[in-house]
């Protein structure tokens, strides 16, 4: 093992640790990262400024959202005050997350489209929990959030993980 020292840095591989994580606890098959090559992206077929965007978080309605993770959407108009965020893995002691426009960039967008560099704002914005289940994103949450857009006419999406 490598000894520290202040001007070199000592490589820690988060998917080496993870994987003897769950191995330790008794999975007996070890974590896949999710990898979509063949994620369906394309490109615009019209100029952004005639685009009506949405946005994606991993943010939580209310306290309960972070316990029931289930897909949900919310008018865009008003922007919410407060969504709750305590049941995410970010480090509350370091930072918080009491700005919701950190992280809803709802009036970014309402300003692109005031300004003309976007077309509209959809009129709901999406939640979509974080389960750490590729099954579950996969066969239900993106396909839910799919539908969403799609009755909103929505071109494109901006996600805000946290």
């Amino acid at each position: 093992m490598s000894q520290f020292t202040p001007t070199h840095r000592i490589a820690v591989s988060y998917i080496d640790k993870s994987r003897e994580f769950y191995l330790n606890k008794g999975f007996g098959n070890p974590y896949r990262w999710a990898s979509h090559t063949d994620a369906p992206f394309a490109k615009l077929t019209k100029l952004l400024s005639e685009c009506r965007i949405a946005v994606v978080t991993t943010a939580a309605p209310d306290e309960a959202g972070g316990t029931d993770r289930k897909v949900w959407s919310a008018a865009s108009d008003p922007i919410p005050k407060k969504l709750f965020t305590y049941h995410l893995s970010w480090h509350k002691t370091a930072t918080h997350t009491d700005d919701v426009g950190s992280y809803l960039p709802l009036a970014e967008l309402n300003a692109a489209a005031e300004s003309g560099r976007i077309g509209t704002v959809s009129p709901r914005f999406f939640g979509v929990p974080t389960t750490f289940s590729q099954r579950q994103t996969n066969t239900e949450d993106a396909p839910t959030i799919l539908k969403m857009c799609q009755e909103d006419q929505v071109d494109a999406v901006v996600l805000v993980p946290l």
